[in-house]
């Protein structure tokens, strides 16, 4: 069945596209633009939320970045970019992934210009007590679930790159150490290199 990525170079498609190069599977690529198809008809029969990424399977749509690397990592078991079900490793695997969502929620309520939210309001409780736990996850770690690079060290490493990329997150050395090591693997730079050249199109 053809896979099809809708994205924008300027999104977290970029972090959809990069799990894709990491599964090897052929993929068509669907440039949508903020504020005009992103809005259209047609995409909002894909994605009714009008944004990206999407990604399409046949007749099966997954929208959220984070549901996109998992369905393509059950894809392909050969590559191991998910432990089994039931092992250890994979409840490590689901923890991780899952923890971008409370740290995406404080770097929104951060980016807002409004004070940081009570701790028992906010679903990342207190900014101290996120940022340790992550830390101590990834300090002096390669890889999150097992002894395997995974979905889950791709999604943390694009999502803390990212951030601290911004000055959003503060550079703490394992935050900086654990983005850096999987940025620099062959499929990253492979995803960066079509996404630039999106870009590089969109300017001419």
């Amino acid at each position: 069945m053809q896979l099809t990525l809708y994205t924008h170079p300027m999104s977290r498609g970029r972090i959809a596209r990069w799990m894709l190069e990491e599964t090897g599977l052929p993929y068509e690529t669907v440039l949508v633009e903020y504020g005009t198809s992103m809005k259209s008809p047609e995409y909002r029969a894909i994605n009714p939320m009008g944004k990206v990424p999407a990604l399409k399977h046949g007749d099966v749509v997954v929208t959220e970045t984070a549901a996109i690397c998992m369905y393509l990592a059950d894809l392909v078991p050969e590559k191991k970019l998910a432990p089994p079900v039931g092992s250890p490793e994979r409840g490590a695997y689901y923890r991780w992934i899952s923890f971008m969502a409370p740290l995406e929620q404080l770097m929104s309520a951060k980016t807002s210009g409004a004070p940081l939210p009570k701790p028992e309001n906010a679903g990342f409780g207190t900014e101290a007590e996120l940022l340790d736990t992550l830390e101590t996850a990834l300090k002096d770690r390669e890889y999150l679930a097992g002894d395997t690079f995974t979905a889950a060290d791709l999604l943390v490493a694009a999502y803390v790159g990212w951030y601290v990329q911004f000055k959003l997150l503060e550079p703490r050395p394992a935050f900086v150490q654990f983005a850096e090591r999987h940025r620099k693997r062959a499929a990253a730079l492979r995803a960066d290199e079509i996404d630039e050249e999106l870009l590089a199109r969109q300017g001419k």
